[in-house]
């Protein structure tokens, strides 16, 4: 059995402050490896250990969270209940696919994400400014991966119009193939960090994975009609990168729409945000009205078109979730406060 310490884990200060001398005396601290719906998986520094996940989900926890691939839970040794669940340092969510308005956790506690796309039809400006926002929003170091490079007779044109959405976006553009072209992305893959991988399907995300150690992650190809990618990762799971760290791979996801993400999208258009500000009106909806900054700086090329109507169509979607998610949550609330004073009336009456 491979044992690892804490510090190997991901362990960090921002965690150690949250235990108590006596909670690290007597409790296993326990890392999330993979959640396959009714078992949870952690790494300790006893090894792994496979939990049901019903001892798992403690009823004093958020109503509206879930237990995370790469969050840290406190065990006790005996039953391996989890007794505390230890705050996120970063956090990467989106809108659950379907129609109904509900959180879906990502990831948690990562360092830097790797958003790949391809040099082929798959590359798509709009799309990674979805990815940004939400990584940015997780306040975690996002990481641009253009894999397929030998695919493209350009692949910098693609790497600098990708460099242009955010100032100091770090961008990389190689073949996941040859690892003389992965090396580049060692310095985020050390000892103790944590990379979440994210991008569409038919990407090469397994293919970037293996190559940095990710432990045989399937791979399959892509369609030649339409480069769109098939699914190959099905679960959420942790794996050990040659370099010390870890990867937290994802399944492709064909469908990404924004939770409530308003400070990663006020990030990740600043230029936007304050051109805004010299709009004549300061409720200007910035679709035709009368001096408006936005629209004057498009006519003038200051400013992409693509960009402005991304930005408008994210922030309308970001705003109408996140009012959806925290009704859904205030009702949450609600139907808890309700069984707790069922569950109390029920023990006042034994009592009597």
């Amino acid at each position: 059995m491979v044992v690892f310490t804490l510090q190997e884990l991901g362990w960090q200060t921002h965690f150690e402050q949250q235990v108590s001398a006596e909670q690290t005396r007597t409790l296993i601290h326990a890392r999330v490896c993979a959640h396959f719906g009714s078992q949870v998986v952690f790494l300790t520094e006893r090894g792994e250990i496979t939990v049901p996940a019903s001892i798992v989900q403690l009823k004093a926890f958020d109503l509206h969270a879930n237990i995370a691939v790469g969050d840290w839970l406190l065990l006790d040794p005996q039953d391996y209940r989890a007794e505390f669940w230890l705050q996120r340092k970063t956090m990467l969510a989106r809108k659950a696919a379907g129609e109904k308005v509900k959180p879906q956790i990502i990831a948690a506690n990562f360092d830097s994400a790797f958003i790949v796309s391809s040099c082929n039809q798959e590359f798509n400006l709009s799309r990674l400014e979805r990815y940004l926002a939400l990584v940015l929003e997780s306040e975690a170091t996002p990481v641009v991966v253009l894999t397929k490079a030998d695919l493209c007779d350009n692949p910098g044109e693609l790497r600098r119009a990708a460099e242009k959405l955010h100032p100091g976006l770090i961008v990389e553009t190689l073949d996941a193939r040859d690892e003389n072209q992965t090396a580049v992305l060692e310095d985020w893959c050390g000892n103790g960090k944590t990379i979440c991988l994210l991008g569409s399907s038919g990407v090469g995300k397994s293919t970037l994975a293996n190559a940095l150690g990710g432990h045989d992650i399937q791979t399959q190809g892509i369609r030649e009609q339409d480069a769109k990618g098939r699914h190959t990762t099905t679960t959420r799971s942790m794996h050990r990168l040659k370099a010390g760290g870890w990867l937290i791979d994802n399944p492709g996801m064909r469908e990404l729409q924004l939770p409530a993400c308003e400070s990663g999208l006020n990030e990740l258009f600043d230029d936007v945000v304050q051109l805004a500000t010299q709009c004549r009106f300061r409720n200007c909806s910035h679709r035709g009205d009368a001096g408006c900054a936005l629209e004057a700086a498009v006519a003038a090329g200051d400013l992409e078109q693509r960009r402005l109507v991304n930005y408008l169509k994210l922030l309308s979607e970001q705003a109408r979730n996140a009012t959806s998610l925290a009704e859904r949550r205030e009702q949450e609330r609600k139907t808890g406060q309700f069984y707790k004073s069922v569950i109390q009336e029920k023990k006042n009456r034994r009592n009597q």
